[in-house]
């Protein structure tokens, strides 16, 4: 049986698939304010990196990463994406993840991770799905194996 929190998944990354990825373009402006604002963002992104550096799924695809830099570049990412005062000034995706071969699986472990992260700051399941709509355009850019 699949478990409550990859049915969700699925149904986001489903959802954005039918909508042929142009959800990343369209902002929610209330987003940003149901994910807390500035303080929401910020705890989401320290606590999504330090579960990334703590998940034996993708901890070693981190190794000589400025942690300070890739959080920056995630709240900026995740503040515009959300409607938030932000603009994200970091390469794409594609550019980003080129040459790193990354899965499906390790995708995967990064939204979980993130997910974790979401609820512990206390974000709603319904917040989280609409901000993870934003970000499942992405998989295609970020998983390259």
């Amino acid at each position: 049986m699949i478990n409550r929190r990859l049915q969700g998944l699925c149904f986001v990354l489903g959802l954005a698939f039918l909508l042929g990825g142009s959800v990343a373009s369209r902002a929610d402006s209330t987003l940003y304010e149901d994910l807390g604002g500035k303080e929401g963002l910020t705890k989401i992104v320290q606590y999504s990196v330090d579960n990334y550096m703590a998940d034996p799924r993708i901890r070693d695809d981190l190794d000589n990463i400025n942690l300070d830099r890739l959080r920056s570049r995630f709240f900026d990412q995740f503040c515009e994406l959300t409607g938030g005062p932000c603009k994200y000034t970091g390469r794409d995706m594609a550019a980003t993840h080129k040459g790193l071969h990354l899965t499906v699986a390790k995708f995967n472990a990064v939204v979980e991770d993130l997910q974790d992260a979401m609820d512990k700051v206390g974000i709603s399941s319904r917040t989280q799905n609409r901000f993870l709509a934003l970000l499942a355009p992405m998989k295609s850019a970020v998983v390259t194996q």
